[in-house]
């Protein structure tokens, strides 16, 4: 049994040089930015603020590690998409990234996310792409439910589910308001790390 409880921040990378071997089960968090990654987190391991949100998206530049009871780690990666950032930034962002999912880690899960308000943007039909082409476990997380009413709701969850990229994936409706979504996350992470 995995105690949610017992969580903890472990480390945040800023270029590939500071990324370590994979020595326990990952979950990978992923999406653009603002899509509510760091909200989810807290969310899953009813904490407030385990994970920072930022005041403005874009914020976050760096790999976060999240130990999770000595049994798994969770990963926030940067949200991507964000125009007001300069292409430095941006060129050092996909050199981030680019370690990361090349190297040799034990990610069992990858949790993208995807604003139900707005449908998936270009940047995450990309990334959809990406999991797909290299065969990652993914499961959608379809944030900010609760900001939309109930048919609006059912309509866009609809249209996402119809994506031809999303054929046999789970999609699960999230908001940190409600309930929604987090007890399926868990139970599908749980089954990830046995």
């Amino acid at each position: 049994m995995i105690n949610w409880q017992n969580a903890s921040f472990e480390t945040s990378c800023g270029a590939p040089s500071q990324l370590f071997a994979s020595d326990l089960p990952e979950i990978a968090f992923s999406g653009k930015s603002n899509v509510g990654k760091s909200s989810l987190i807290n969310k899953l391991l009813n904490r407030k603020a385990l994970a920072k949100t930022g005041a403005e998206p874009g914020k976050t530049r760096t790999v976060n590690f999240f130990n999770i009871d000595s049994q798994l780690r969770f990963v926030d990666l940067p949200g991507y998409g964000y125009a007001k950032v300069s292409k430095e930034i941006k060129d050092k962002w996909m050199r981030l990234m680019d370690a990361f999912w090349s190297s040799e880690r034990d990610t069992r899960l990858v949790i993208q996310l995807i604003d139900l308000r707005n449908g998936p943007s270009a940047d995450d039909i990309m990334m959809l792409d990406f999991l797909n082409h290299y065969g990652y476990e993914y499961v959608v997380a379809a944030t900010k439910a609760d900001k939309l009413s109930k048919s609006q709701r059912a309509e866009n969850a609809e249209k996402l589910r119809a994506l031809k990229q999303l054929e046999g994936k789970t999609v699960i409706e999230f908001s940190t308001r409600e309930d929604a979504g987090k007890t399926a996350l868990l139970e599908l992470i749980t089954e990830r790390v046995k």
